[in-house]
């Protein structure tokens, strides 16, 4: 049976931030950011958005003949909103699906998206009629001034797994391998993240090379078999590396190939920022609508969680998929740009870990759905109504 990804949408905030007016700021020169880090703009998340609406919005994108077909809604994410409530409920009433849907909230750094992959297929696999909607939805926050300002971002992937996918058909071999390792976390009580840059861009090279050498070991394939290989890619420039930590000078028929595809999966987040769970999900989707892609080509994907999980795994794409995949780049050029002091005003705005009240002011944001505040210890949640 042919299973994986029928449709895929993304959705992020109205506001971005030009970063090299964030380099001005923090006096650096704008190269270190659009160059060595490869990135030129980043998602600016206001207070009333969260891991939560993002997911909504990503979903509410997708036809609603579609979401009435959903018997499990799975939600990947670092940026959870509670310890024991599971985001995707939230989701869900917001989305107005049926009570009578599967809801769970998974958890691996920036890998968990994959294993909801993989555990949807399996479900389709046992109920063959069955839909099940996986959203990676993440923000991205390692506080002002740091040194890892510069990868902050936001958004969320949606994607709809059926049988007979009209998008992707995922492989039935992958590669996945786990370490417990401390190159980047999070620990509770805390809203920012903490991280080993260095040791975990060499961590997450390690870990591309340990499972494509597995799969290689496992399959006999090799990169003349794939059109393109997309990465997860907190920051664009992560990707470069670990391709040429495999292509190394070469530069025949099958690197230049490689490279393209590469720099065409590099398209959204190079404007967007970290989406976390969701990095190699958009890479995809700029690919599908940015590269050389074709029916019948085969992609290999590599996903990445530190702390640290791997995998790499396969897709076949099916005749007609673009007319199944989101087309946000005219949504990406009407953003508004926002200064630097507005944009620390918003990241400082953003809802504590304390215990107080909070309405938010809901006029300065048009997105449909909205975080409102919080009362009694519990998040507002509602359909915006602009």
């Amino acid at each position: 049976m042919k299973i994986g990804i029928d449709r895929i949408t993304f959705a992020t905030t109205d506001r971005y931030l030009d970063l090299r007016e964030l380099a001005a700021a923090r006096g650096v020169d704008p190269n270190k950011y659009l160059i060595g880090i490869g990135q030129s703009e980043q998602a600016v998340i206001p207070p009333t958005q969260d891991a939560v609406t993002l997911a909504a919005q990503a979903a509410a994108k997708l036809p609603a003949a579609d979401l009435a077909r959903v018997t499990t809604l799975i939600v990947a994410t670092e940026s959870g909103v509670d310890n024991s409530k599971a985001s995707a409920i939230y989701v869900k009433q917001l989305l107005g699906l049926s009570d009578f849907v599967r809801t769970i909230e998974l958890k691996e750094a920036c890998y968990s998206a994959t294993a909801g992959l993989q555990f949807a297929r399996g479900q389709v696999a046992l109920n063959p009629s069955e839909k099940v909607l996986v959203i990676a939805s993440d923000i991205a926050r390692y506080g002002l001034g740091t040194g890892g300002e510069v990868t902050q971002g936001g958004g969320a992937v949606a994607m709809l797994v059926s049988a007979n996918p009209r998008v992707l058909e995922i492989g039935n071999h992958s590669v996945a391998l786990s370490k417990d390792l401390m190159d980047f976390w999070r620990p509770l009580g805390h809203s920012e993240a903490l991280v080993d840059g260095k040791y975990s861009t060499q961590v997450y090279i390690d870990f591309f090379q340990q499972c494509w050498q597995q799969f290689r070991l496992q399959t006999g394939a090799s990169l003349a078999d794939f059109s393109a290989l997309l990465f997860h890619l907190p920051f664009t420039k992560m990707g470069k590396k670990a391709l040429a930590s495999e292509l190394g000078e070469r530069d025949d028929a099958d690197a230049q190939r490689l490279w393209a595809a590469l720099a065409a999966s590099q398209v959204y987040g190079r404007r967007v920022g970290n989406l976390y769970t969701g990095s190699l999900y958009l890479g995809l989707l700029s690919y599908l609508n940015h590269g050389a892609a074709a029916a019948g080509d085969q992609l290999g994907l590599f996903s990445y969680g530190s702390g640290a999980e791997g995998e790499f795994f396969t897709g076949r794409l099916v005749a007609g998929f673009a007319d199944y995949v989101d087309h946000p780049d005219a949504a990406l050029d009407q953003r508004q740009a926002v200064s630097v002091a507005e944009y620390e005003r918003l990241f400082n705005a953003q809802l504590g870990m304390d215990s107080a009240d909070v309405a938010f002011d809901l006029d300065a944001d048009p997105a449909p759905f909205v975080l409102a505040g919080r009362k009694d210890q519990k998040r507002q949640y509602q359909r915006n109504n602009h």
